[in-house]
């Protein structure tokens, strides 16, 4: 439709590519096996299944036995994190760490831990929304290690391979939530060091309702589901065979196109912002200036509030943060933990680019929150 907003919300998520589609297609009606039956239609199911497993392996350095396939990042999340506690409830560690600026799917696994006895403790960053891997204090006691490889809403990445080494030095695991990342920038969990890493198909051009968690071999988890012994016997239940397949070729696309869409993606969010900067005085940039996800712009309007000017600017969809939080006006927790103040918080846009975004559409978004801006703020 001609008259669609330009869509600029693509960390909420992303629509499906068309070839990704095309892939999983045929296993909506003619491929409709189950991947555990033991005839021409289970077989092609399960060949199916192996084939998404060994792309979403490559696409992120891993073996394909180590992949291991959920209904999203959320699942993902949880079975990282409580599946671990549950492997090692009996052990001596029973301290849990995590980022001030982890995701709710993090922080609320965490939080359940806690009341099971667990201790928590989190991890400050600094203004730009990032960790200081050289002041983070490992005791003998720590059992996991969770710190996302790139915000939701400000785009900071993380310093994990240095977070990951000193929990490695200290005994404890390291879980990195990377369904932001994946598909955005380069990820490889052998230079990254973590032992767990959770990604999210519709957040790279695969549907909603599908995601994986890499379990590197040898890493102490246990099933939080019970049932038969799909996946390793990490989650049970009959795999999701189309969504499977069209992550596997959402992971190929990435995986080949990645270098050159990141480019592309990074040249048109600096057009964005500079066409920004330059319009609107005390325009403020949240995030780190270079360590941040290339597609991912996060500034504060003066004089306003990003509520109101998104309000004033229907032709635009973007958000104000996470959409997990969409409908909420309160200040963001993220730019909280980062010391902003409330003003400058609640003057707080996200925008971020994706795969389908043009150099015309940028212009037209610039041109109409620079006029929304003014208008408020006469």
């Amino acid at each position: 439709m001609t008259d669609s907003p330009i869509y600029l919300d693509y960390n909420a998520t992303t629509t499906i590519d068309s070839r990704v589609v095309e892939a999983m297609l045929p296993f909506l009606n003619a491929h409709f096996g189950n991947p555990s039956s033991d005839h021409v239609y289970g077989r092609q199911a399960k060949a199916a299944v192996a084939n998404a497993r060994g792309e979403v392996a490559a696409l992120i350095g891993a073996q394909p036995d180590e992949i291991v396939f959920t209904s999203c990042a959320t699942e993902a999340n949880n079975l990282a994190i409580l599946g671990v506690a549950r492997a090692l409830r009996d052990g001596s560690r029973r301290r849990l760490r995590y980022s001030a600026v982890e995701h709710p799917a993090v922080e609320q696994p965490m939080r359940h831990l806690a009341e099971a006895g667990w201790q928590l403790e989190t991890i400050g960053v600094d203004a730009s929304g990032r960790v200081d891997a050289a002041n983070i204090a490992l005791g003998a006691d720590v059992a996991l290690v969770s710190v996302m490889l790139a915000n939701n809403e400000v785009g900071t990445l993380q310093p994990v391979a240095e977070i990951a080494a000193r929990a490695h030095v200290a005994g404890a695991l390291m879980h990195v939530d990377a369904a932001q990342a994946v598909g955005k920038i380069p990820v490889d969990v052998d230079a990254l060091g973590c032992d767990l890493l959770t990604l999210a198909g519709h957040k790279f051009y695969a549907p909603k309702g599908v995601g994986a968690l890499y379990v590197r071999a040898g890493t102490s988890i246990q099933s939080i589901q019970f049932g038969a012994g799909h996946e390793g016997g990490l989650r049970p239940g009959t795999e999701n065979v189309p969504h499977i397949v069209a992550l596997g070729e959402a992971a190929r696309l990435a995986r080949i196109e990645l270098e050159t869409e990141a480019a592309r993606i990074r040249a048109l969010l600096d057009d964005l912002h500079s066409r920004l900067d330059n319009a609107i005085p005390g325009l403020l940039l949240n995030g780190h200036a270079s360590e941040r996800l290339p597609n991912t712009l996060n500034v504060s309007f003066p004089c306003v509030t990003g509520w109101q000017l998104l309000a004033a600017v229907p032709k635009l969809a973007a958000s104000t943060g996470s959409a997990c939080h969409a409908g909420q006006h309160a200040a963001s927790g993220v730019l909280g933990a980062m010391g902003c103040s409330g003003e400058r918080a609640a003057g707080a846009v996200r925008l971020s680019l994706g795969r389908f975004s043009t150099a015309s559409e940028i212009e037209q978004a610039a041109a109409a929150l620079i006029s929304a801006w003014q208008q408020l703020s006469a």
